[in-house]
């Protein structure tokens, strides 16, 4: 049956699939329009779990925390996302109800049904979503059409490589209609957050790759790169903007997730929401924001103790944070090293667990091993900066200079306007001081500390490089700035908590920190 559902300033109509709220249409995923139809249909009572995974997953298995990201997507939607749970409430071990004021109006007039529209819209993932739309070659006659089809092809191949984003194939039926889809009706149909789009155009040898990242609820444009190329090999020159692409969208889609649940409280956040808030805070690198991001991420692992990717998070920022000096070594390397193989127990796929026990290594002195792990990120997701970032940061605190440099060369090629571009940079900084290159240390720490002023660990290494290159005034300057965030620092902490892998190169550390200032 057709109703319309009349409720505090909203208004839903399900002739139409439409949700009303102050006059103006809201953007809701299938998923969500269903939930809150068949909740206010039910309003007299009291919907178990049970009944809605029959009546909105249509029986299928479904996680805790996908039935709690769409109960809290509606919550959104209908302005119900505070503490008070006004209109839609939430009842411990029975389920929820519906318990606003609604009136039940005529439906408004049918419309021709769409001959698009999907009777049964896909179910998504507590993750963001993500459809590439096949890039469209504009430069007639089909001349590139076989190079826009392998562009996206990669593209979809490569972006499934992060573990925490849900791509739709490009041989979805929705989009092979004879048409080419746009944003909107990729949203409507397949619920999708984000969508991927762009074109492929060539004259002669010269070929240009537009690409853009589009919020479909709002419209934003997150993210757009043009790409110009000669044409040599095909496949290389395909492979390089496949790269580049999925390099430089990871931390959008992060940064996107972790301003969608800014101006909610984390009691109605999924564990996803809480992950990507977390983010927000720890790119920040301070030791104030490393607390902040705690908050989240104990709140996610807390609700969903088998969510890899929070375990993944918290375990890493717990290591890093030991190493800036903003908690102690026992409070940050046990705990966090245990989060990671946590984290690896859950999904051995997840980059973002094998980071967190290679710096775990790192910390420990175990060189091999935690190179080893870097790598291992790295293998499962090429196209990521942070994991290539953090490779380089372990073959630095080794000696290995080239292979770091290259690892973050390769992070800063990858994502070129990266929130955590002062840690590719600082890692890049390291190798240059074990390769007893105290400037260009120095250099790259000045850079680094010009982007995140906070971020202990580069303002430790410039003190020490200043003061080896013989710029003994500026090193005492820069490692008074060190010493009021880090009153504790001394030798004995350095020897404890700052991992230079061989005793040389520690002992290289601790001379330049000497001629700084710093006493034993």
């Amino acid at each position: 049956m057709h109703v319309r559902y009349l409720f505090d300033d909203c208004e839903l109509d399900t002739r139409r699939r439409e949700l009303r709220r102050g006059g103006a249409p809201v953007e809701v995923a299938p998923q969500v329009f269903d939930l809150l139809a068949h909740l206010i249909g039910a309003r007299d009572r009291v919907v178990s779990k049970d009944d809605l995974i029959a009546a909105i997953w249509r029986g299928r298995i479904v996680s805790e925390s996908a039935m709690f990201n769409r109960i809290n997507a509606a919550r959104a939607a209908i302005g119900d996302s505070g503490a008070g749970q006004r209109l839609i409430k939430t009842f411990s071990r029975k389920g929820v109800r519906f318990i606003g004021d609604v009136r039940v109006a005529e439906p408004a007039v049918a419309e021709a049904p769409r001959p698009d529209r999907r009777a049964d819209a896909i179910p998504l993932p507590d993750r963001p979503s993500l459809a590439v739309l096949p890039l469209a070659d504009l430069s007639g006659e089909g001349g590139w059409a076989h190079f826009a089809d392998g562009v996206t092809e990669d593209l979809i191949t490569g972006l499934a490589r992060i573990r925490w984003l849900f791509v739709i194939a490009r041989n979805s039926s929705f989009v092979f209609r004879g048409r080419r889809a746009d944003a909107k009706d990729v949203a409507r149909e397949l619920g999708v957050r984000y969508v991927l789009t762009g074109s492929v155009r060539g004259l002669g040898r010269r070929l240009r790759i537009s690409v853009q990242l589009i919020d479909t609820a709002t419209g934003v444009q997150h993210w757009a790169e043009r790409y110009d190329r000669e044409l040599g090999d095909i496949f290389a020159v395909q492979d390089e903007i496949t790269r580049s692409v999925a390099g430089a969208i990871e931390p959008r889609l992060l940064a996107a997730e972790g301003v969608r649940g800014l101006g909610r409280a984390p009691d109605d956040l999924a564990p996803w929401e809480l992950v990507a808030r977390a983010q927000t805070h720890f790119w920040r690198m301070s030791q104030e924001d490393f607390g902040a991001a705690m908050v989240p991420l104990r709140r996610a692992v807390e609700i969903q103790p088998d969510y890899a990717p929070a375990r993944g998070l918290l375990g890493f920022s717990l290591v890093f944070a030991a190493h800036m000096g903003w908690i102690t070594r026992a409070e940050g390397v046990g705990p966090g090293g245990a989060h990671a193989a946590r984290a690896i127990e859950l999904d051995d796929r997840d980059p973002w667990g094998h980071v967190a026990l290679g710096y775990c290594a790192l910390m420990e002195r175990r060189t091999a091993d935690a190179v080893a792990a870097f790598a291992r990120a790295v293998s499962l997701n090429p196209s990521s900066a942070a994991a290539h970032s953090h490779l380089s940061r372990g073959y630095a605190f080794a000696g290995r200079d080239v292979e770091a440099i290259r690892h973050g060369e390769d992070a800063i090629r990858l994502s070129p306007v990266d929130p955590e571009m002062a840690l590719f940079l600082g890692a890049i900084a390291v190798a240059h001081f074990t390769a007893g290159r105290p400037a260009e240390a120095a250099r790259f720490t000045g850079e680094a500390l010009r982007l995140r002023p906070g971020f202990q660990g580069a303002q430790r290494l410039r003190a020490a490089s200043l003061a080896l290159a013989g710029q003994l005034d500026e090193a005492r300057a820069q490692l008074a700035v060190a010493r009021r965030r880090q009153p504790e620092l001394s030798v004995a902490w350095i020897r404890e908590s700052v991992p230079y892998q061989t005793p040389a190169l520690l002992e290289r550390f601790i001379d330049g920190m000497r001629k700084a200032g710093l006493e034993d």
